[in-house]
């Protein structure tokens, strides 16, 4: 049996009901994709928040995205510079600043984590004409070339000789019912976390000997 045709005002039809479907979802669709749009404008006002760092001693007030980084908070919204965007992943230790006397990689920790905390930069260490002893011990043993790594190299260093005079222990410590001191050994694994692509290690190793005040 052959199947029924359907007449011309039955095909038309169909056309028509294709069409007034088509423009439904497309309403739907736009109106959808309005709504989405603006529940994401709203979300992006609320990740915005108010806080307060003493930065190299002075406080700072901060309105950042909840996302910022404190590496980024302190370059893009404080402007202090000296302080390094490297590898961005925690691996090559050039973003190094000190929070609370400990060193952190500034690019792995969220501003907004540190809420009245004390953040200290290379700016905050020394000044042209006033240097800190490890700032100065750097330029003495030529412990930089290109400088990239520096401000990193330099607040891990000072952060080094407070750990090891807090008792601290290393991977390398040997003993750990005595006083940790320091020695080559302790600062080549203390400082494993900052690379220096230029290979100045061996004069940072003698820079950080002559800060700490004893000999190499």
């Amino acid at each position: 049996m052959e199947p029924e045709m359907q007449s011309p005002i039955q095909l038309e039809i169909s056309r028509r009901n294709l069409l007034i479907s088509s423009a439904a979802t497309l309403a739907v669709s736009g109106a959808a994709t309005g709504q989405a749009a603006a529940q994401t404008e709203g979300e992006t006002v609320q990740h915005m928040s108010k806080l307060t760092l003493t930065v190299n001693g002075e406080s700072r007030d901060l309105d950042v995205d909840n996302r910022t980084t404190l590496l980024d908070a302190l370059r893009e919204h404080l402007h202090l510079t000296g302080t390094k965007k490297g590898c961005d992943h925690g691996q090559c230790g050039a973003c190094t600043v000190m929070v609370d006397g400990r060193r952190v990689n500034s690019c792995l920790t969220l501003a907004v984590m540190h809420e009245g905390d004390q953040v200290t930069t290379i700016e905050g260490l020394g000044k042209p004409g006033a240097l800190h002893p490890m700032q100065a011990a750097f330029v003495k043993h030529d412990g930089f070339q290109c400088g990239y790594c520096t401000p990193g190299q330099i607040c891990s260093s000072v952060a080094l000789l407070e750990e090891i005079k807090a008792n601290i222990p290393s991977h390398v410590t040997g003993d750990l019912t005595v006083q940790a001191v320091v020695t080559p050994t302790e600062i080549r694994e203390r400082m494993s976390g900052n690379i220096c692509r230029c290979g100045a290690y061996s004069n940072i190793v003698d820079a950080i000997v002559e800060a700490a005040g004893t000999k190499a």
